[in-house]
């Protein structure tokens, strides 16, 4: 700094610490004056309504607003728990609903095996589950859990639901393969229950979409045929024994030869939801083709 030019004066300025010791002296001499002198009732309660009042609700409203904070986090983490513990029942609920719908099905399915045994009570059978099926959606062949150790034979018949399923082509010591009505290479020689007309059921996948399978060969020179009759395996049948449910005529027409007739049956199997079957252990004793 050049000394020519003047100083700047230094700004006087009282330290924050007099303040403050200025305005605690006043509050006490203002206190002691309360005190000491008897303010009339409506000056004190002016004073205190315009200074403790707003004060004391202030701190009130800031310490209601922490409670009533505390209080809804609290009911959120038991609302938390709460919706945990219901998810966890749900779920559980859920697993015990399906195990009841297999267990409903199986049941239902050992009642119709049942049924189904004490219907051809004269052949002896063995009863044995699904484990593997076919590639497609319809059980046209599929796998068991019985196989050569328990007695199982190629050509054994195997019954499911009212009827027949189809017959076993093949066998491992603890497995088999059974081939079903359906399928698109079986054919089965039937006749018609109530009139003993021949026919021939043929496996067809393709029709099986409208729950049905193709029969044909029909010789019905009477008309005597019609929808509902049941077709059961013929006594001529090389594969399969005599009178076995196969399923129920759903629809019959003439040929164009004017001489044969040819439809569809419904069979009496569910053959989309297979789970337990019945082998009969004791095969035709005849040879042929069908």
């Amino acid at each position: 700094m050049s000394p020519l030019m003047p100083k700047k004066k230094e700004k006087f300025s009282i330290p924050t610490k007099y303040y403050m010791l200025a305005v605690i002296f006043i509050c006490m001499i203002l206190l002691g004056v309360t005190f000491l002198v008897d303010l009339p009732s409506k000056t004190t309660n002016s004073v205190v309504g315009y200074t403790i009042v707003p004060l004391q609700k202030g701190v009130s409203s800031v310490g209601m607003f922490f409670v009533q904070r505390k209080e809804m986090l609290v009911k959120i983490a038991d609302l938390q728990k709460e919706n945990e513990a219901l998810k966890q029942e749900i779920n559980a609920l859920n697993e015990e609903n399906i195990q009841l719908k297999q267990e409903k099905f199986e049941l239902v399915s050992l009642r119709e095996l049942f049924e189904l045994d004490a219907q051809y009570s004269d052949y002896e059978k063995v009863g044995a589950r699904v484990i593997a099926g076919g590639t497609g959606n319809w059980f046209d062949s599929f796998v068991i859990d019985k196989g050569s150790n328990d007695g199982i034979e190629v050509d054994m018949n195997v019954l499911s639901g009212a009827g027949l399923c189809g017959r076993v082509v093949e066998v491992g010591p603890n497995w088999s393969r059974v081939l079903s009505v359906i399928d698109d290479t079986s054919n089965v020689s039937a006749m018609v229950l109530s009139t003993s007309d021949r026919l021939i059921v043929s496996g067809d996948l393709e029709s099986m979409k409208e729950n049905h399978i193709r029969f044909s060969d029909l010789q019905d020179d009477d008309n005597s045929v019609s929808v509902g009759d049941k077709v059961v395996t013929s006594n001529i049948s090389d594969k399969f024994l005599p009178g076995i449910l196969i399923g129920y005529i759903s629809s019959v027409e003439s040929d164009p030869n004017n001489l044969t007739k040819s439809g569809y049956i419904t069979p009496a199997v569910d053959f989309y939801h297979l789970n337990v079957v019945l082998v009969v252990k004791e095969k035709k004793q005849t040879t042929g083709e069908k």
